[in-house]
């Protein structure tokens, strides 16, 4: 039996139809060598259901069978049976024993955003992205947070310090009206921003008002220096009242507001969409519920906030210590943060229904975005009996106000039991893109906290990890996840090419950027925009753009001193992704690991594709087994593009296929996109 042969997945090529409705059929079909195998069974529930040989078409038989639907999941696998040869094929692909851990599934009337399927992404961390508006710019001791006052940084190019938080270079949404042509250009289709609501940090994860867009990101139209209290002694409470009047006057929040509606309308008219980063683990100390600093006591339209008076309405909203005294004294903060207040939903249904009127709020017009990034969504709760509960809640508020929303949660580790249909769409890709990626190409961990030899460059461990953690996904929500290099709280990719081990404070900001390997960083955006997902460009990274870990992967976009040259690799190689279904939507399936290299197959139809990657230190000749992805002796493929540490080529150069095979010679830290030529 050819066992290389056998194939299927949950494709549209291979569930008709993709996404099936409760109580309808759906059609299973399976791949083997034409005239290979004697029986094929689906198995579902221990119980063989023989297909049919229905067609066949070039290298290959296809067996099918139409299966009823009901509501609930239906778990399945395949036999395979030539003469006294028999084994089975599951998500893992071929084994000789039964693995029912990674069967495949179908989730009735389960529906993932079709526009979200591969499509590109584009995060921009806003107050580092430009400065569109210098009006509504945070100002040097404008108020104290954590301690100290908030600084302006008048030089955009300086790297970020160790305590970053408070600093604030002027990025704003603005700024991101201002470059929706050279995003559109790139090839950007989705927008993500990190949280914009009211905070008091840079990075507003800590939410002050999740009703308002912060002014200092959108609109300060009432600058609050003549409201002032004139007999005010303190400095700090001056200030305060400075920066109470700017982010609650009513002008300034529907000015902001109003200018990120505006913002909205102008991306969906560029046929773009935009999600929003939603924060409801926690919310900030400067929330008008905890009011830890005081800052809205006594002013008027404003309840006491739970750390002001044991009486407070929103008391529930949070847990304190019981019998504590002062009353204060003790509250549960996220990872101990007492700025990062935990939310007590459990105990308070009246917080559980705002956040759900926010989570309808924002998707709805006059915003109408297009979904929600969920932060640390998995521990929202006490329980993940509770969790549940409540995502499915949120999944219905949502979809019942936009039901084209996408939600999108961020998580560490199996997310299929989020995964069913009636909770998260899909997540950031950590597990099934991020990690094996960076161990392959750098042998560094995503912090570039460890260096790890035995994993660099090791074919073998890199496809195992990619299979096991890719079939924790449905199908639909692998098309969607988000497949990133780097982010807000990761190293720059960039700079865990140079497998520097640390963050700053042990290493300066010039170490980031410093014996980098642009080779290595070319090959991962090959990967990034040809692996099954939607592929995510962190802002910059398209840029050269480096840095540490948080804060250092902050730094500001290098406009006027990007390298052009890596930004139009991105501008091509994107263009690719979008023309060709096959990179959005088609199958997937590992070709060759060897030591230092792989080559994978991306196909639907007569669109084929093939990626190779050398990450040696010297050229190698690669014997890619292209008559797996159906291309027969004769056949012709073009190289789309080539990568390797001095650029990339976009040159057509043909290969033809013989013996099944296509042998390329491949530079050192290259790689090359080769795609079935196809007559008209």
């Amino acid at each position: 039996m050819n066992r290389r042969a056998l194939f299927s997945d949950e494709s549209s090529e291979y569930r008709i139809p993709q996404e099936p409705e409760m109580n309808r059929p759906v059609t299973i079909r399976f791949r083997t060598a034409a005239g290979d195998v004697d029986h094929v069974f689906l198995i579902h529930n221990g119980i063989r259901l023989e297909m049919e040989k229905t067609f066949s078409y070039g290298l290959f038989d296809y067996y099918s069978l139409i299966i009823p639907l009901r509501e609930e999941r239906y778990y399945y696998y395949f036999e395979v049976v030539k003469e006294d040869e028999v084994c089975y094929y599951s998500k893992l692909g071929v084994t000789d024993q039964v693995r029912l851990e990674r069967q495949f599934w179908i989730l009735p009337g389960m529906k993932v955003p079709d526009w979200a399927k591969g499509a590109v992404f584009y995060q921009i961390f806003t107050d580092r992205f430009c400065n569109g508006d210098s009006g509504n710019d945070v100002e040097d001791d404008e108020y104290a947070y954590i301690g100290q006052h908030v600084k302006k940084i008048k030089d955009w190019y300086q790297p970020p310090s160790s305590m970053d938080v408070r600093n604030f270079y002027g990025g704003d949404l603005q700024g991101v009206m201002d470059k929706l042509d050279y995003l559109q250009q790139l090839g950007v289709e989705i927008i993500y921003l990190n949280p914009i609501f009211v905070s008091p940090s840079n990075h507003k994860y800590d939410t002050q008002d999740y009703d308002n867009v912060d002014p200092h990101l959108g609109k300060i139209e009432e600058d609050c220096d003549g409201v002032l209290p004139e007999d005010s002694s303190v400095i700090d409470n001056r200030q305060s009242a400075k920066y109470m009047c700017r982010v609650t006057s009513r002008k300034n929040l529907d000015a902001s507001n109003a200018l990120f509606a505006r913002l909205t309308d102008e991306i969906h008219r560029r046929g773009m969409r935009l999600i929003l980063d939603g924060v409801f683990n926690h919310c900030g100390s400067f929330n008008k519920w905890m009011d830890r600093e005081r800052i809205y006591e006594g002013h008027e339209g404003y309840e006491p906030g739970a750390y002001v008076s044991a009486a407070s309405p929103y008391r529930s909203f949070f847990r304190f210590q019981k019998d504590a005294w002062p009353y204060n004294s003790s509250y549960e903060g996220w990872w101990n943060h007492d700025t990062l207040p935990k939310l007590n939903y459990e105990e308070s249904p009246q917080l559980k229904e705002y956040i759900m009127k926010i989570a309808r709020k924002w998707v709805s017009p006059p915003y109408s975005v297009d979904g929600w990034r969920l932060d640390v969504a998995a521990d929202l709760g006490r329980s993940e009996e509770y969790n549940h509960k409540f995502w499915k809640e949120f999944r219905r508020n949502v979809k019942q106000a936009n039901s084209e929303a996408l939600i999108m949660a961020e998580h560490y580790g199996s997310a299929a039991s989020w995964l069913m249909g009636d909770e998260w769409d899909t997540v950031m890709n950590y597990d099934a893109f991020m990690e094996p990626v960076s161990w392959f190409l750098t042998g560094m961990e995503k912090h570039s906290d460890r260096y790890d030899e035995g994993l660099l460059n090791n074919a073998d461990a890199f496809f195992q990890s990619m299979i096991w953690n890719m079939s924790a996904f449905h199908q639909s929500s692998l098309l969607t996840a988000m497949n990133e290099l780097s982010n807000h709280d990761h190293s720059r990719f960039l700079t865990r090419t140079n497998r520097k081990v640390g963050r700053l404070g042990q290493l300066t900001p010039e170490d980031a950027q410093t014996d980098v390997n642009l080779g290595v960083f070319r090959e991962a955006v090959m990967i990034q925009m040809t692996w099954p997902g939607a592929p995510t460009v962190y802002y910059g990274d398209e840029a050269g753009l480096c840095g540490f870990t948080d804060p250092d992967n902050r730094r500001t976009y290098p406009w006027g001193r990007e390298d052009q040259e890596l930004i139009e690799f991105h501008r091509n190689l994107i263009g690719i992704h979008k023309k060709n279904e096959a990179l959005r939507t088609g199958s997937w399936k590992p070709l060759t690991a060897e030591y230092g290299i792989i080559a994978y197959g991306r196909f639907v139809g007569e669109n084929i594709l093939v990626t190779v990657v050398n990450n040696n230190s010297s050229e190698k000749t690669v014997q890619i087994p292209v008559w797996e992805v159906g291309v027969e002796d004769g056949s012709e493929m073009e190289r789309l593009m080539m990568t390797n540490e001095q650029g990339y080529n976009i040159g057509k150069i043909y290969f033809e296929a013989s013996d099944g095979m296509i042998q390329l010679q491949m530079e050192p830290y290259s790689s090359a996109l080769l795609r079935k030529c196809v007559e008209l």
